[in-house]
């Protein structure tokens, strides 16, 4: 692939949607999409929803390489979420709009009319794009809360919020975060957050800045609470020097002649820290270790019949072998050894034809690695004939074994190795306790987990473990601390362009490695001021940790 002349950080906003909602206001969300062949779409990033709101401007960005050879199709759909679930099929349409980036980025802002899926206009519905080219990675990471704020809701006190906005070029202002709201509270203490210094003052810190503090209503007629303006070099002083801000509402000190404030806003952590890029860590050194999982349940049928998911047509490949090249073909340019541990699961293996859940497909324990995605495939259809398909559908044993390799390189000090673990099931899953479990500890690892499903099975289950839509709790109640989980089901791209379901699965692991690596402050390997002599091994004991060691030594939560 052809280096990317830089990136783009793309913010959308919309007037005059569609009203789809009865007794209140359509929940916007905009889903990005980048097309993947002819009319084939695959979902890269979601917005936030905004309750209640015609005209949404949404605080989170859509961030973009830029090709300049390249026609880089991109679609944008407006969609009016009144549910959990992560299917836009359960949502209403509110519109589209379709362009290239080529396109946004010679105008900048592009404002354009939102389409119906019949071509129409979408009522008066219109949708803006401004583009920013990203130049700067140093994020500012905040602490704030407030005091004594004003009570505006008639049978409580306020829910307030807070907008951070950064001045353009001509003046006018642009929201670059919105804060949680916290009910019912006049002295908010708000969890701590992180905006790129560019979003917030195109990396000038000196450059005004805008916050607003309003109480939220469920009907969208937000109040606001007061404001104040400065920049973030007083807001940096503030944090140390315990300044404090005043929130003023314009309209109230108008009519009030012993107006003081509306409440005090603290401050009490602004700080600017370089958060290094996907590309930083992949470019420093970081090795993408890549792993796959195998389901030999019974309920894929016998894998001599055509009607099993496991039968290998002579006239082409099986959906399993698909998910292992179209993934595979993608994560092996970041694994330099091409060396990957195949696990299957279910199925009861010889000699002794005990159920295992997490046995090398090439029989072969001490050494389990395939030798590049056709030896992981050579490995799979030696298997099939030599097991016996059973059950049950356990994930856990598979996700525990890929956790103690992830724990074992967490004992480095550089960003030297990353985890994917990719699971190919027909069937949901039977110890879903046990598996949410085990992804909650996961999640404190530097690992991904991939689960594609393939078959015509009832997946909805699956989209639990998605942490896209909610938080994914362990069943003692332990909050997974970041989601690392994609689940797809495969007959989403049976007709779609090879390369589409690898672009679905792996969109959201670039910022699952930044964000374990930043949130631990861990740079690239090549940032290191002293890096380790290096010491070449051979590969199985590479990967391979201390036999001595297990998951709950290496663990350090």
């Amino acid at each position: 692939m052809a280096q990317c002349v830089t990136k783009v950080e793309l913010s959308i906003s919309c007037e005059n949607l569609l009203d789809k909602d009865v007794g209140s206001k359509s929940d916007p969300l905009c889903v990005f999409f980048i097309s993947t062949g002819e009319k084939q779409w695959a979902e890269i990033d979601r917005t936030e929803r905004v309750k209640n709101c015609l005209a949404p401007k949404f605080s989170k960005k859509f961030l973009v390489d830029y090709y300049f050879e390249q026609v880089q199709k991109l679609k944008f759909g407006i969609y009016d979420i009144d549910n959990k679930t992560i299917d836009l099929n359960d949502d209403d349409f509110l519109g589209h709009f379709e362009c290239t980036l080529g396109q946004i980025v010679s105008s900048k802002k592009l404002m354009r009319p939102l389409l119906l899926k019949n071509g129409k206009h979408a009522g008066k519905g219109i949708i803006s794009i401004l583009a920013e080219e990203i130049k700067d990675n140093r994020m500012v990471n905040f602490q704030v809360q407030a005091r004594n704020l004003d009570k505006k809701d008639l049978f409580g006190k306020s829910d307030p919020y807070l907008e951070f906005n950064k001045q353009t070029d001509d003046g006018k202002w642009q929201m670059a975060h919105r804060t949680e709201v916290i009910k019912n509270n006049l002295n908010p203490s708000w969890k701590a957050f992180k905006i790129p210094l560019h979003s917030l003052c195109n990396g000038d810190i000196q450059r005004p800045v805008k916050v607003e503090c309003y109480d939220y209503d469920n009907d969208g007629s937000h109040d606001l609470i007061g404001t104040f303006e400065t920049n973030v070099t007083e807001l940096q002083e503030a944090s140390q020097n315990a300044m404090e801000f005043e929130c003023i509402n314009p309209k109230k000190k108008q009519k009030k002649k012993n107006y003081k404030n509306s409440g005090i806003v603290i401050v009490k952590s602004c700080e600017i820290v370089k958060e290094y890029s996907f590309l930083d860590y992949i470019m420093g050194g970081c090795q993408m270790n890549f792993t796959v999982g195998i389901d030999f349940t019974g309920s894929n049928g016998d894998p001599r019949s055509p009607d099993s998911l496991h039968y290998i047509n002579p006239n082409g490949f099986n959906e399993y072998l698909m998910a292992i090249w179209s993934v595979g073909m993608v994560v092996q340019d970041y694994d330099t050894d091409k060396l990957y541990p195949v696990l299957g699961f279910g199925a009861q293996i010889p000699p002794n034809w005990q159920v295992s859940h997490e046995f090398p497909i090439n029989f072969n324990p001490d050494n389990p690695f395939c030798a590049g995605v056709q030896g992981i495939v050579d490995a799979y259809c030696r298997c099939l004939p030599q097991v016996r398909l059973y059950g049950p559908t356990n994930f856990s044993p598979i996700i525990n074994h890929m956790a103690t390799f992830a724990a074992a390189a967490t004992q480095q000090p550089t960003a030297s190795q990353y985890f994917i673990l990719l699971i190919i099931t027909d069937g949901v899953i039977t110890d879903l306790d046990n598996t949410r479990q085990a992804i909650v500890n996961a999640s404190k690892l530097p690992m991904s987990i991939i689960i594609i499903g393939v078959g015509g099975a009832d997946f909805s289950a699956m989209e639990f473990l998605d942490g896209d839509d909610g938080v994914l709790r362990s069943p003692s109640g332990e909050v997974a601390i970041r989601d690392i989980v994609q689940f797809v089901p495969f007959r989403k791209f049976q007709n779609a362009p090879k390369e589409a379901l690898a672009q679905s699965v792996l969109a959201e692991v670039p910022q699952q490695v930044v964000c374990y690596f930043n949130t631990r402050k861990i740079s690239p390997p090549n940032e290191q001021k002293s890096p380790p002599a290096e010491q070449k091994s051979p590969p199985n004991e590479q990967k391979i940790p201390p036999a001595e060691q297990n998951l709950e030594e290496l663990l350090d939560f």
